[in-house]
This record gives structure tokens, C-alpha cells and sequence, in this order.
């Protein structure tokens, strides 16, 4: 499946997946080494825990390779339209509030970084600045104002 990153985004996940193939990797299998040499591994709780870690990571790395070779680049267009990339200014339920469209895997709302796959990330692409719609939420429409599309 495509996913559409910001340049940016795209080296901030190479970044990660390098470091989880290079230096986390290693600590895990130096973990499991350790652990494995108190001897029984089958009630060896720190082995199994350091088994469960190492899964946990080839999972994530099997996750970001897939992000990585299914990545493309969005070229932001300066069109005035929403796009991957935009940094908008909005007005939410009468409060201005300031996002940054990203993709999914760069998707931190405590950043302000909204995905363009979210919910309200899907209704904002391609809008305008001074476009107005109803958002909904648990039954609750709420007034949305595009300010301003950077």
C-alpha cells in the first residue's frame, strides 16, 4: 500500500529503522546471550522476556522497511489547497488551532502533526483557506473554519 511521506518524514523513519537495525538489534541479542547463560531457559524470565523484545523489534523494523519501500515523496504544490505538507491554521469549535498535515507514520498529535488519513485529516485535503464545514463528532457537529494554508 502507498504511503505518502514528506521529506522530512520519509528520513526521520530511515533514521529509525537504521538505528533499530544497528544498535538496538545488538543490545537485544546481547540481552538474550546474557540471559541465556544463567542456564535453564525454560523458567529463565529475563531470556524470555529479551525473546519477547527481539520480536517486538523485527516487528517494527518489518514495519518501517515496508513504509520505506512503499514510500513516495509528496512535492508540495503551492496551489493554496491542503495537501501532505500544509501547515494550516484552523478554526475548531470556535478556538484557533494550528496543524501540520503529515503522514500517518509522522502522525503526532501532542505535535500537532495531524495525519492526512485521520478523520478530519481526510475532510481538510484539498480545502482551502476560508472554507467553512460541519465536522462531526459522537453526533456533535462542530463548525470548522480553514484560516490560513501555508
Amino acid at each position: 500500500m502507498v504511503q505518502y511521506f514528506t521529506e522530512k518524514g520519509l528520513k526521520k523513519i530511515k533514521e529509525e529503522l537504521k538505528e533499530l537495525k544497528t544498535v538496538e538489534m545488538k543490545r537485544i541479542t546481547r540481552l538474550i546471550a546474557e540471559a541465556a547463560a544463567f542456564g535453564d531457559l525454560k523458567e529463565n524470565s529475563g531470556y524470555h522476556e529479551a525473546r519477547n523484545m527481539k520480536s517486538f523489534l523485527l516487528g517494527r523494523i518489518e514495519q518501517l522497511e515496508g513504509a520505506v519501500n512503499e514510500a513516495i515523496i509528496v512535492e508540495k504544490k503551492e496551489d493554496g489547497k491542503i495537501q501532505v505538507g500544509s501547515e494550516i491554521v484552523i478554526l475548531f469549535a470556535g478556538k484557533k488551532e494550528a496543524y501540520h498535515i503529515v503522514a500517518p507514520g509522522e502522525a503526532d498529535i501532542l505535535k500537532n502533526k495531524l495525519s492526512y488519513e485521520s478523520p478530519l485529516g481526510q475532510v481538510l485535503m484539498n480545502q482551502q483557506a476560508g472554507n467553512e464545514f460541519d465536522y462531526e463528532i459522537k453526533n456533535k457537529k462542530i463548525k470548522v473554519k480553514i484560516l490560513k494554508v501555508k
